[in-house]
């Protein structure tokens, strides 16, 4: 098994200093429990900070560090003013409340990005300095996005995990965060990217293509020269551990207790936070009791409310409005003998939460939003009797998986106290199919599956295939050592994408003020030929001036250097009007798109579209133009943003002939481009040239370049006298 280095923002472990020196215990629950398994197996090692240890002797220190090292964890320790504006400020004021939703949370001026920055850049120091080859690092949760692009930047070929275990919101709400590039970016560092639901990958992929242009493919995304992949990962809890403290003798007699008179319980048991929905929770509660009145006396809530982040405002907030609203029903419907709700503000112990589990008849789980809530699981866990019913939010990762649960809509107050009363009264025999069923999944996917299956996909092979990556610096001026010192070379060169970046209106990708120097002085050393999809006026006009061959339309317009211009015999009439006709007709009900059109073709473009209403438009338009032109002399080719329709037989490879023909024998030919028409152009090339495809997508060109920026610097260093 590969060595797994975990990186998650706090250690498993609880530090305790007092008199008689430092002592570290191990943490429990959660996330702690299905990483301890990977991190003891590989022999591993866990990165993280240690939480905030007051200043201490030098012998407790040492103390610490040796207790640490012997867990085989790494401290990446944090000042409290770091914890404070890293942590606090951004990731909690931040991220935390966009990510559930809550923008109105956010503050008016987002701070604490550098240290958010600068901090994530300590944890991928840290990784760095430890990491081996062949180590699996999988990175957790958002407070640690830039960490993955970090670690890469520094260890290019590491294998790079990271698991979100928080929603990800959906794209209007995401592409808010002022740095929303900056923390995309950095989660496309890694290899793999795990989320709770398939939603939230929805979500990111959304995102990824509304800010940065890359698209998803499925289930990964081409970025930088690598594949990142996407994957759907619901983590689970420890279901075994659940059962058997289920068993445990004093949690039977507390249950016992808790189910010594005759009410039904209803049960809640929450981190005091804004997202888990405790206030409506209440409201629905007491409209169960205004409703049946028969209940008094007979139902109670136990809320079980675990104080949490008390120094921040909207925390504070939720509290006092909770204690308002239990003191209102508790006033409203209480009896001397009873009251409706029983609320503890304060934390459980393992077996006291257990004990309520098993104690009651409705475990509520009802929040606002929720990457996962294994609450939910806990309690199916639990279960041992196979009895009970879990009402549970819709909008929670949990609901993806637990179907047999009563699914309710937390803002539906009304419908969530329907759901309560329907709880009550389920007979028994539908408590335990439901139950069954739950309990079968909860088992079956527990935490250390969840864990085992993220790191068997992140040690699978997911490296783009070789020919996929950009080619090595060596391999790049190899090429342009053969091109620089051939008696005779001609280059062909594509226009956007490979010489000019794509424009949102294809006018606008004029030439600008670098490009045209660049292949005056190509022109004058070299035979140059731009090879293009664009208008014979529109290359003229921009490229008319210079001393280089310009072939339009792909190639059924050319002009060899200092010629005329000469054109295919072509006739497109049988089938123009009819696409011309329908092209215009999907532009106008998209908007942004518009159409090209050329002597004996026509091009559909929706790059100023929205981008997935305009990739549905355009897969529409396929299947349209796929039937129209089944028996037509055309062909309908797709490019970047782009549906382009032109006359068979007219593609770019045929520009390759004619340049050979106008060439010395032994003439070394270098082909640049970057779509699916250049394929054409690449498999026409003679053997022995010299063929270069940029960005991406897959080719049959032999080199790779990222970019139109490494385009440019390919094509510079042409121009280097140098050997």
């Amino acid at each position: 098994m590969a060595r797994v280095l975990i990186v998650s923002n706090r250690l498993p472990v609880t530090v305790r200093a007092d008199a008689d020196g430092v002592e570290v215990q191990p943490s429990v629950g959660g996330v702690a429990t299905g990483l301890s398994g990977p991190h003891e197996r590989s022999g591993g090692l866990w990165i993280g900070w240690p939480g905030l240890v007051d200043p201490l002797p030098e012998k407790d220190r040492a103390a610490l560090d040796a207790q640490l090292e012997a867990m085989r964890t790494i401290p990446v320790n944090l000042t409290p003013e770091e914890v404070h504006r890293y942590y606090e400020s951004y990731c909690n004021g931040v991220l935390w409340p966009l990510f559930h939703y809550f923008a109105s949370e956010l503050p008016l001026e987002i701070e604490g990005f550098a240290d958010y920055e600068r901090v994530n850049r300590r944890f991928a120091e840290a990784v760095v300095a430890h990491h081996r080859p062949g180590d699996l690092v999988w990175v957790q949760d958002y407070q640690l996005m830039r960490v993955p692009a970090l670690i890469r930047a520094r260890l290019p070929e590491a294998r790079i995990g990271f698991f979100l275990h928080i929603p990800f919101p959906s794209s209007e709400t995401f592409r808010t965060l002022p740095q929303r590039e900056q923390i995309l970016e950095g989660l496309l560092g890694a290899d793999l990217i795990g989320f709770h639901t398939a939603a939230y990958v929805r979500h990111f992929s959304s995102s990824v293509l509304r800010t940065t242009g890359a698209w998803t493919d499925v289930d990964r995304i081409p970025w930088r020269g690598r594949e990142v992949r996407l994957g759907v990962f619901p983590m689970g809890v420890d279901a075994a551990s659940w059962q058997e403290l289920a068993g445990d003798p004093g949690v039977v007699e507390e249950f016992h207790t808790l189910r010594s008179g005759s009410e039904r319980l209803l049960v809640g048991i929450d981190r005091l936070d804004y997202t888990k929905g405790i206030p409506r929770r209440l409201l629905a509660y007491e409209q169960l009791l205004l409703r049946h009145p028969e209940l008094c006396e007979h139902v109670r809530l136990v809320q079980v409310a675990v104080p949490s982040r008390t120094g921040v405002g909207a925390y504070q907030g939720v509290r006092e409005t909770v204690d308002a609203l239990v003191g209102r029903i508790n006033g409203r419907f209480a009896t001397p003998n009873w009251s409706p709700v029983r609320y503890l503000a304060r934390g459980l112990s393992p077996r006291e939460v257990t004990a309520l589990y098993r104690a009651a008849d409705v475990l509520v789980v009802t929040p606002i939003r929720d990457g996962m809530n294994l609450v939910a699981k806990e309690f199916v866990a639990a279960r041992t009797d196979g009895d009970g019913v879990l009402v549970l939010s819709e909008f929670t990762g949990a609901a993806a998986e637990l179907a047999e649960a009563l699914l309710v809509n937390p803002y539906d107050l009304e419908g969530t106290a329907e759901a309560l009363w329907r709880a009550l009264q389920m007979p028994p025999e539908e408590r335990h199919i439901r139950m069954t069923a739950l309990r079968t999944r909860v088992e079956t996917y527990d935490v250390h599956r969840w864990a085992r299956e993220f790191l068997d996909r992140l040690g699978s092979n997911l490296e783009p295939p070789h020919a996929l990556r950009p080619s090595p610096p060596s391999a790049l001026a190899a090429a342009q050592a053969r091109i620089r010192s051939a008696p005779s070379a001609t280059l062909l060169l594509d226009y956007d994408g490979t010489l000019v970046e794509f424009a949102p209106n294809p006018d606008l990708a004029v030439p600008d003020v670098g490009l045209i120097p660049l292949l005056d002085a190509l022109s004058r050393r070299y035979v140059v030929h731009v090879v293009s999809g664009r208008r014979r006026d529109t290359l003229e006009r921009w490229l008319g001036h210079l001393s280089v061959g310009l072939h339009a339309e792909h190639g059924y317009w050319s002009r060899m250097p200092g010629e005329r211009w000469n054109g295919a015999v072509i006739d497109p009439s049988s089938w123009l009007p009819q696409v011309r006709a329908i092209l215009e007709e999907y532009a106008a009900r998209t908007p942004g798109a518009l159409v090209e059109e050329k002597t004996a073709g026509l091009a559909w473009h929706y790059r100023a579209a929205d981008p997935e209403f305009g990739a549905a438009q355009a897969g529409d338009l396929l299947l349209h133009l796929a039937t129209l032109l089944s028996n037509a002399p055309a062909e309908v080719l797709t490019g970047d943003h782009v549906v382009e329709i032109r006359p068979q037989g007219v593609n770019k490879g045929k520009v390759v002939a004619a340049v050979v023909a106008h060439s010395p024998p032994g003439t070394l030919v270098a082909a640049i481009g970057d779509d699916r028409t250049d394929e054409d152009l690449f498999a026409a090339v003679p053997p022995g040239s010299i063929s270069i495809h940029v960005g991406p997508a897959a080719s049959r060109a032999e080199l790779r370049v990222r970019n139109v920026t490494e385009a440019r610097a390919f094509l510079r260093g042409l121009l280097d006298p140098s050997p």
